[in-house]
């Protein structure tokens, strides 16, 4: 029987990969802000703030897939939709608990905001994230062995590309639709679909750097050649 290979820096990337998607759903999601587009008279964009740092989860994915393998990623992945579902349970649980008469109206208003989760919003965040991601891993998988490990960027950018086109037509319209008007809806899902995608392109020379390190600390490039695509089996 073959011993399974271990790698020094599998195990890190994966809590990093769990702890970035965790923050980003669960701490950006609640704030708004804006940016003043120049040369616009002063028009301001609105977006949400976990959209700066939810792409790092397909940064981490990238890296995952492109060193590792579409098998090893896909159980990383399977990992950040098991923490997000035991968030979103530990957080409906939480929030519905009596409070105690220490604990001032104010005080349960801020928790209910910034923990409150209604059940659009976690079927929107669990079916984006796993079919995003998935997508995202699959895509760079089969660049890889078409471009025969060449033109990097066209494997992270594209894949992301993909990635999150899908993540976001699920998100906003599953979260929003109905709630929102249906032009904010578009707006929002194009214009947070675009900045997700420049983050990945702005990050490109530290992804090459980061692949680079990798494959040669692990000793491990691989290609997706024979691999079982099937995104419900863990085997590796």
């Amino acid at each position: 029987m073959e011993t399974p290979k271990t790698f020094k820096y599998f195990d890190l990337i994966m809590a990093a990969f769990v702890a970035v998607l965790l923050c980003s759903n669960i701490i950006g999601v609640q704030k708004v802000s804006y940016v003043t587009i120049p040369f616009t008279d002063g028009y301001k964009y609105i977006y949400g703030a976990g959209v700066l740092f939810f792409p790092i989860s397909y940064f981490f994915g990238d890296i995952l897939t492109e060193v590792y393998g579409y098998k090893r990623s896909r159980r990383v992945i399977w990992a950040g939709f098991g923490a997000m579902a035991f968030a979103s349970l530990m957080s409906f649980i939480v929030t519905r608990l009596p409070s105690a008469p220490t604990m001032s109206p104010d005080q349960e208003m801020a928790l209910e905001m910034m923990f409150g989760q209604t059940w659009r919003i976690v079927l929107a965040s669990l079916s984006a994230f796993w079919l995003g991601e998935f997508a995202n891993s699959f895509v760079l998988a089969k660049l890889k062995v078409f471009t025969e490990g060449k033109y990097l960027w066209t494997r992270t950018i594209g894949s992301t590309a993909v990635g999150e086109a899908v993540d976001s037509l699920i998100f906003y319209p599953i979260a929003f639709l109905g709630t929102w008007s249906n032009e904010q809806v578009v707006s929002v899902m194009i214009g947070n679909y675009f900045i997700k995608v420049f983050w990945e392109a702005l990050a490109t020379p530290i992804t090459y750097k980061f692949v680079g390190f990798l494959k040669r600390a692990e000793h491990e490039d691989y290609y997706d050649r024979d691999t079982d695509f099937n995104p419900f089996t863990l085997e590796t």
